[in-house]
Order: structure tokens, then sequence, then C-alpha cells
């Protein structure tokens, strides 16, 4: 069984039918990446899984367990983290304190360990702790809201465009981070207009067209399709 199915959902805002029957599935371990120009309804896949938006029909279930009607911060507990896209921060917070919202569903007695974690992996994050979050460059701030959503030790973290807006030496340097959090044993669900870095780095992949899947394979396989090169790798 795989740890996340999403079967046949379909989402609307308002009249706009958004997501049409989408259809795929997550096993534990691997980092799974959709693609697709904006519009194409991979951020509202994202928001549909952490419970922020309903579909109408089909369902979703998280090893095993349907998230149906589950409230956002529940899904959170039950090992799921969402990392939006455009980061939200919260902007007033110093560092330590964004990170201490991200461990809410959390024991006390972990906090310290999971800090460390979040620090080792993010040692700039450490030397500012005590910095207004606003303050921040957009990389760091990426990685902010990365390290907060680690802090909740989830099984399977979201990603929405975390390289969006940053420089190729911070790009390579988030991807790397996302290797690094995938060793250590988290599920990754990537969602990233970065089409040549994240095929690369993925087991499987799935394009997304008009709120549907149109193509699915390894992430080798859909690097070496003629189609995907024409439209998403600048071949």
């Amino acid at each position: 069984m795989a740890m996340l199915e999403v079967s046949n959902i379909n989402v609307y805002y308002g009249s706009i039918h958004a997501i049409k029957g989408i259809t795929f599935d997550v096993n534990a371990g691997e980092i799974v990446t959709l693609i697709g120009a904006n519009g194409a309804g991979k951020s509202t896949t994202l928001q549909t899984i952490s419970g922020l938006l309903r579909s109408k029909t089909g369902g979703i279930t998280f090893n095993g367990k349907s998230l149906s009607g589950v409230p956002a911060h529940k899904i959170v507990s039950m090992g799921i983290a969402h990392v939006p896209e455009g980061r939200r921060i919260f902007q007033q917070m110093t560092v330590e304190e964004n990170i201490e919202m991200g461990a809410y569903t959390r024991p006390g007695s972990e906090y310290n360990e999971s800090v460390e974690i979040v620090f080792n992996h993010f040692p700039r994050l450490k030397e500012r702790r005590k910095q207004i979050a606003g303050t921040l460059s957009g990389g760091e701030q990426q990685m902010l809201a990365m390290g907060r959503a680690m802090m909740s030790k989830p099984e399977l973290l979201m990603l929405d465009e975390p390289s969006m807006g940053l420089s190729p030496i911070l790009v390579d340097e988030i991807f790397e981070i996302i290797k690094a959090f995938h060793k250590d044993g988290t599920t990754i669900l990537l969602v990233e207009q970065n089409a040549n870095k994240s095929l690369a780095i993925s087991d499987r992949a799935y394009v997304l067209e008009n709120g549907r899947v149109v193509l699915s394979g390894t992430g080798k396989e859909l690097m070496q399709s003629e189609e995907i090169k024409k439209a998403y790798l600048g071949g």
C-alpha cells in the first residue's frame, strides 16, 4: 500500500473546475514530483492533500487512513507537513520563534532535539536565530519555511516551488537540503517549476496540464521524453 493515495479528486474554485479527476500515489521513501505549467493545478493538489481545500469526489488516504473531512492542523499531526509557495513565514517573529511554531504538534520533550536537527541542516539559521524573520534574504526565508516544517517530524514533506525566485547557487543549496531530508528518511512530494533539477532527484513524476495528469513515469524516463524536453526542459 502506498503511503499517500490520491484518488479521483475534483476541486473547484467557485465555478472554476481546477482539478479534474487526478489520481496518483507516493510510496514511503520516495521523492515524487508534480510538474506542469502555471495554473496546471499543482499547488491546488497540495492544498487539497493538506486539508486547506476540499475535493467534491474521490478521496485521499495517508498510511491507510482517510483524510476526508480531517482539519488541516490534524493532518499535520498525522505526519504531513506542507511548505507553501511563497514561504509564508511569520515576518515579525524571530527565526527561533518561527521554528518553535513548527513544533506545536510535538511533545515538549522532543523540542531541543528537533531544533538541533534543523540547525544542523541550516547552520545559517542557527547564526540568525535571534534575527527578525522578515529581514532574512529570500533564500534564508525558504530555508526557514523548510526548517519550520521539519520541526513537526513529518513522514511526508510537501514542498511547493521551493526554488522560486532564488539565485542558481541558492537553488543548488535548496536541492541539496531536499536530498539530505530524503536521506534522513523523509518521503517528499515536490511541486517545482525547475523541471531539470526536480526530475534529476525524483524517483517518479507526474505531469499536470489543465488540472489533469497527462503523463507519468520515473524521473529518468521523463527527462528523456522528447515531449517533456520540449515543454519543460528547454530542449
